[in-house]
């Protein structure tokens, strides 16, 4: 881990590499690293380059385990239940290509669930022959009990596998994850969970969340560069993993490391700056004081919230609560068959970049709040919203 300079900015602004010319609420899709990270990413970078037999042959493995150990730390578990990833769809696709799912065996997620994974696993079902079932959880809801209940009437004597966002991407909302992983234990079925918004977001703590799988990443809210995401397996679930690409690390001999790091961590050369900057990253956040940071962009959500409302006239889909959303919310609008059109007019007119989506008989549209956003952001939005609306 490298000094960071974080002093010098004359706004939190400054300190991304963001176009000052567009308004950008969307930090959710790809992320955005602060200069001082960034920095850091391309000294890891030139480091490399400048002996790259010494760096990759002869120290990679400790620098591994040490920004491993960063991490670990942060998401309150152990180094050896995490493994490097360049992102989460990798690291799903690793677990749920492990998984000996055969034509009596179904994987049961919500409705709510990222479209690529949506298509891994339909893939999947399609060649191996298990079933692949969307549980309806229908919005507004007003109790996380009522995610749980909706999503358990799609259990069955043959639900192997509960696959489910801890933080969604179409509708951005929070789901109780670790009810589920408890209430899946008991009944034994493995859980598989898709945090992709959440490190950086939440305060993640993997070994509460008692998921037998999680997959995160840290390009989104943790601002790390991108390429960098983790897989996390508990202990008792780790002899499941194999490795999507095999190389070196199986039937290897590593004494103190895990299987899932031998099989897993080194798949044959690649850049791994992005991965050593992460602490970094943690560094940066815990030098801005963090936490407060997080709760101002929360009540800026629910600005954001109050704004768009105000221009629709339509009920949101949660309660105003940090149990549901933290620093990323969606609003519906009114009904857009093409809501993408709607979207590029907002990016190439009013300069702001948002997503908007329709999913099943909403249109809505889904802001990120990060601390280089305004209040002037939203209110341009809003001004946006109500001459096209």
């Amino acid at each position: 881990m490298i000094a960071l300079n974080t002093s010098g900015f004359s706004s939190y602004r400054d300190l991304f590499l963001l176009d000052r010319d567009v308004i950008f609420l969307n930090h959710g899709s790809f992320g955005a690293t602060p200069r001082p990270v960034f920095e850091a990413y391309q000294r890891w970078q030139l480091e490399l380059e400048r002996q790259p037999v010494e760096f990759l042959g002869r120290r990679a493995k400790d620098l591994l385990w040490h920004s491993r150990a960063a991490l670990a730390a942060y998401l309150h578990t152990r180094a050896d239940n995490l493994v490097y990833t360049t992102n989460a769809t990798t690291g799903l696709n690793i677990i749920a290509r492990s998984l000996r799912l055969t034509e009596t065996d179904e994987v049961l997620a919500s409705d709510h669930e990222y479209g690529a994974l949506d298509r891994t696993w339909r893939f999947l079902s399609q060649r191996n022959g298990f079933k692949y079932i969307n549980q309806p959880v229908k919005l507004p809801v007003q109790n996380p009990a009522e995610i749980v209940d909706n999503l358990w009437k799609g259990v069955t004597e043959h639900t192997r596998v509960l696959f489910l966002s801890h933080i969604t991407s179409p509708t951005a909302m929070i789901f109780p994850v670790q009810a589920v992983c408890a209430r899946a234990r008991r009944e034994g079925i493995l859980t598989v969970i898709d945090g992709a918004h959440a490190p950086g977001q939440i305060d993640l703590r993997l070994d509460e969340v008692g998921a037998d799988f999680y997959v995160g990443n840290l390009h989104k809210w943790l601002c790390a560069p991108k390429g960098a995401a983790f897989l996390f397996a508990r202990p008792e679930s780790q002899h499941l993993i194999e490795p999507l690409i095999v190389s070196w690390g199986w039937q290897s001999d590593n004494p103190g490391q895990s299987r899932l790091v031998d099989y897993l961590e080194w798949s044959g050369t690649r850049d791994l700056s992005a991965f050593l900057a992460v602490p970094d990253a943690i560094q940066f956040w815990q030098q801005l004081d963090w936490v407060n940071l997080q709760t101002q962009c929360y009540h800026l959500v629910c600005e954001t919230r109050n704004q768009i409302q105000q221009v629709t006239h339509m009920p949101a889909l949660c309660p105003e609560s940090p149990h549901w959303f933290r620093q990323m919310a969606v609003m519906p609008i009114p009904h857009q068959p093409q809501p993408e059109c709607l979207q590029t007019r907002l990016y190439q007119q009013y300069r702001i970049e948002i997503p908007l989506l329709n999913w099943n008989d909403h249109t809505l549209i889904r802001f990120s709040i990060q601390m280089y956003n305004t209040i002037s952001d939203v209110q341009a939005l809003k001004n946006a919203l109500f001459d096209i609306l």
